[in-house]
């Protein structure tokens, strides 16, 4: 089943979703983090799929956030509660341009594939924001302490090679081999058992969970304060104006 933004396919025990916006460069407006939340609670609930992969339609992984439909917010919070939930193996391949919940998304996938040609950003200091999706708490978890801050508080460009070597990505891939090797991976994850495969997810997430919980709240509380502040619309009102 295909929804308005996002493409699917199950074979074998795994369900492919790319992310399908590609004029917007696959950025998230309301209706695609609706699509992409739905898309993950069928998967968790059909027991013919154990694995799940995550990319974008050609061009792009993920710009973000779509600036020119910022809507209300509130379907970002159920898109994550959904990809902090989700208990079966999740497996993001980044073929193109990562920022912003294109980033923060990645933490919360158990394997992620980066192609050589990706480049990622958490652009959220430039924009006067503050980290999102409990990424104040997982990224340095993943990349470490100050690999973390540095890309936090710098919000520069990370290369396929600075995923991989800070620990936010596993591998590097040619631009046409990602996607195969994802799939590769997640069909041999999809021949385990199901029940032990969700066993196992859930022990891995669990020792994280309440502190996750915690971070979320924090960083929702300072973001409603940075939202519509005069740093975070000039700052838009920049990008705008540069696109």
């Amino acid at each position: 089943m295909n929804r308005a933004t996002i493409l699917e396919e199950v074979d074998d025990g795994v369900a492919l979703l790319a992310m399908n916006r590609p004029a917007r460069r696959n950025a998230f407006n309301d209706q695609q983090y609706d699509d992409l939340a739905a898309a993950l609670a069928d998967a968790q609930a059909d027991d013919g799929i154990r694995v799940v992969v995550i990319t974008g339609a050609p061009g792009a992984f993920s710009a973000g956030q779509d600036i020119s439909e910022m809507g209300s917010g509130r379907r970002f919070t159920p898109f994550v509660d959904r990809l902090v939930s989700f208990d079966k193996p999740l497996i993001a391949a980044v073929n193109g341009v990562a920022v912003g919940i294109g980033v923060t998304m990645l933490p919360h996938c158990d394997i992620v594939y980066v192609a050589h040609g990706a480049r990622l950003r958490a652009p959220f200091v430039a924009l006067g924001l503050v980290p999102e999706a409990g990424s104040s708490l997982l990224l340095p978890m993943v990349m470490g302490a100050q690999r973390a801050a540095e890309a936090l508080l710098t919000a520069r460009w990370l290369t396929a090679t600075d995923a991989v070597e800070s620990g936010l990505a596993m591998r590097a891939l040619p631009d046409e081999d990602l996607l195969p090797a994802a799939m590769a991976t997640a069909r041999a994850i999809a021949v385990q058992p199901l029940a032990a495969l969700r066993e196992t997810k859930r022990l891995l997430v669990a020792a994280r969970a309440d502190a996750l919980s915690a971070a979320r709240r924090r960083e929702d509380k300072i973001q409603a304060t940075r939202l519509g502040s005069p740093e975070n619309v000039a700052a838009i009102r920049a990008f705008q104006t540069r696109r």
